[in-house]
């Protein structure tokens, strides 16, 4: 309908607004006093400062025709979300039209004659509010969903850029790998042409003595017939020639040789060239596997997630690998992720006979695992040391003195003063009374107390009866067990350290030896991408025992690595700087062969950021009892925790001055 077939010509000046209020309205006299109708429904259609349109279904035609006369006014009482009583106002028809041919909807057009100000500010302020709402959350939507995709498109590209760094590490190894190849070689023929060289020289050195041995002879003939002396010419004159021969051969091999060292000189300098890049790209990568153990610490218990990748342990926190992982956040002062874990341990977490459970669920903390081991206990307990030491906060020593009280009860249970693999189990393992040795060892150095002195030196006598007794074999897995493991053989040197062991009548250097010769492994490593690389590195046990085959363990590794870095020091202070420096070209060769095995992680959560597996196969037994996490592309949290500590050169079993 145009508008000019409204009723009266619109008057309002006001700005219209879309929205939707129900309305009750009646009809009342030109007077206000009387009523021509009871309560009908209606819906604002649009409204103004001034007036307000009405939608009215099935309006009543001797109605409709009162408004189309204008012969009456009509009392409205507005329903407003926000207010708790109706707003009312009296209005007059200013127009009325229908809104489609046959149906029965229609809008009335009504100026205010009465209605409070500030009531109508509040019907166009909510108006107002409530045309804009649809935008602005439709922009608010449009805005969040940018940030979104934006932010994806950054966390892929952050994704990628992890990815390409841990891939450029790889590289970067696999040249330095051959290029220390090259070297070897060229120092082989280097070696091999000095020697042709000191052959040839003493050849010729001996041909020269002949030629005047027979000089001399031939002095001595004398008037002689001339065949004689001629003869003694011609041998002096061949000899001559074979000097000359072999002097020529020997000018000719020290040409070959300069060459030969041009180019090992060269080969060197790449060799350093990419140490350097190497040594960059590593720092980088370690910086990378640090954010990767922060990422997956629970903001609500502060436990991190052990092992990423494998769906049968997802969301395990194992306490060893909880205890590794707060000695990282000591060393590197970062003690407000640090306090989360500890305050879980001191506060809430669940234990049995003062001791705790071996893993607990990050999310919630509830135990995962029911079974009370004394390993774990007590690496929580050297990891509250640590941070004693360290800080001198003393916050945490009471739970390190807990652990160890419940240690030493168990303790008390031996008469000859060893430690059982737990309050339920019968065994004795070599590693645990290891870690009990180091962690008395650091009560007493922070507490003075008298038992742990007591405690550590029952332990001492232990390990000397049973772990160390066997001539053939340096370090036995425990008591009556001479079984092969790879972690008491580098822990004898981290917790007990080379000169006490050499004080018991112990050869730190057999124990090394005993261990590289039996436990390495060589062998090729699967990476995500497919590609297989060499990684050398220490296995679990001894690999022949095995039908697995070798496997390279990335934390037993890094144990060895900080053994050999122990035993480098060890030798340097005693002025063996030859010894000294063999161990250290040992750690520095395993542990870059252990940055072919770091990997992108594999979890939307880790970003891509670097971690080390646990080993170089999945679901493979270790020899110990146990199988290493399912998986391609698990990622290990001690694995990886261990590897920064072997960086680093730091020995969780020791306290550093």
């Amino acid at each position: 309908m145009a508008k000019d077939e409204h009723l009266g010509k619109e008057k309002r000046q006001y700005l219209r607004l879309d929205t939707v209020f129900p309305v009750q309205f009646r009809l009342v006299a030109l007077d206000g006093t009387s009523l021509l109708s009871d309560w009908l429904q209606g819906f604002t259609n649009n409204l103004s400062k001034g007036g307000i349109c009405l939608c009215v279904n099935n309006l009543p035609s001797e109605l409709a025709q009162l408004l189309k006369e204008r012969k009456v006014k009509l009392s409205l009482e507005i329903d407003l979300p926000i207010t708790r009583k109706p707003i009312v106002a009296l209005a007059a028809p200013a127009w009325i039209k229908d809104a489609l041919e046959g149906t029965p909807k229609c809008y009335v057009g009504l100026s205010y004659e009465k209605i409070d100000a500030a009531q109508n500010n509040k019907l166009m302020r909510y108006a107002r509010g409530k045309k804009l709402l649809v935008p602005v959350g439709l922009g608010i939507i449009i805005f969040l969903g940018l940030i979104l995709v934006l932010n994806n498109l950054i966390n892929m590209k952050l994704i990628e850029g992890n990815k390409l760094l841990v891939q450029r590490l790889v590289n970067v190894i696999q040249e330095a790998d051959v290029a220390r190849q090259k070297i070897k070689d060229v120092s082989k023929e280097r070696g091999d042409l000095e020697k042709k060289i000191q052959a040839l020289s003493s050849r010729i050195q001996a041909l020269s003595s002949r030629i005047q041995e027979v000089e001399g002879e031939k002095k001595r003939l004398g008037s002689k017939t001339s065949l004689e002396l001629g003869e003694q010419s011609k041998k002096i004159k061949e000899l001559s020639s074979l000097i000359q021969q072999l002097s020529q051969e020997k000018n000719n091999l020290k040409e070959q040789l300069a060459s030969v060292q041009l180019k090992e000189n060269a080969v060197s300098k790449e060799l350093v060239q990419i140490n350097e890049k190497k040594a960059t790209l590593t720092r980088a990568n370690l910086d990378k596997m640090y954010k990767w153990v922060q990422q997956h610490q629970s903001p609500r218990t502060g436990l991190v997630m052990s092992f990423e990748g494998d769906s049968d342990i997802s969301g395990w926190a194992f306490v060893y690998d909880q205890a590794l992982v707060a000695q990282a956040y000591t060393y590197f002062y970062d003690f407000e992720r640090l306090h989360k874990i500890l305050d879980f341990f001191n506060h809430k977490a669940k234990k049995r006979n003062g001791l705790f459970f071996n893993a607990y669920y990050v999310n919630d903390g509830e135990p995962a695992e029911y079974i009370v081991h004394s390993g774990p206990n007590i690496w929580l307990g050297i990891a509250a040391s640590q941070y004693t030491q360290r800080t001198k906060d003393r916050r945490y020593l009471n739970l390190a003195e807990d652990i160890a009280q419940g240690i030493i009860n168990l303790q008390k249970q031996d008469r000859e003063g060893g430690l059982r693999g737990g309050p339920d189990v019968e065994w004795y393992a070599t590693e645990h009374n290891l870690d009990a040795y180091a962690f008395f060892n650091m009560l007493h150095k922070l507490t003075g107390k008298q038992k742990y002195i007591e405690a550590r030196d029952k332990i001492l006598a232990w390990l000397v009866k049973h772990t160390y007794d066997k001539m053939d074999i340096p370090v036995k897995r425990g008591k009556g067990d001479s079984t092969i493991a790879t972690d008491t053989y580098a822990w004898s040197i981290a917790a007990l350290g080379p000169q006490e062991l050499e004080n018991l009548g112990m050869n730190p250097d057999r124990i090394m030896e005993f261990a590289e010769q039996t436990c390495t492994a060589d062998v090729f490593y699967a990476r995500p991408d497919g590609r297989k690389v060499k990684v050398k590195g220490f296995d679990f046990a001894p690999q022949s025992h095995l039908a697995r085959g070798g496997v390279v363990s990335s934390e037993w590794t890094a144990q060895m690595v900080i053994s050999f870095k122990i035993m480098a020091e060890f030798y340097l202070k005693k002025g063996e700087t030859a010894k000294s420096r063999s161990y250290q070209l040992k750690a520095d060769e395993y542990l870059a062969s252990l940055g072919n095995m770091i990997i992108s992680s594999p979890s939307p959560s880790g970003q891509g950021e670097s971690c080390l597996p646990y080993a170089t196969q999945d679901s493979v037994d270790t020899g110990h009892g146990w199988f290493t996490p399912k998986g391609k592309s698990t990622g290990s949290l001690s694995g990886t925790t261990y590897t920064i500590f072997a960086y680093y050169n730091y020995n969780p079993l020791e306290f550093k001055d």
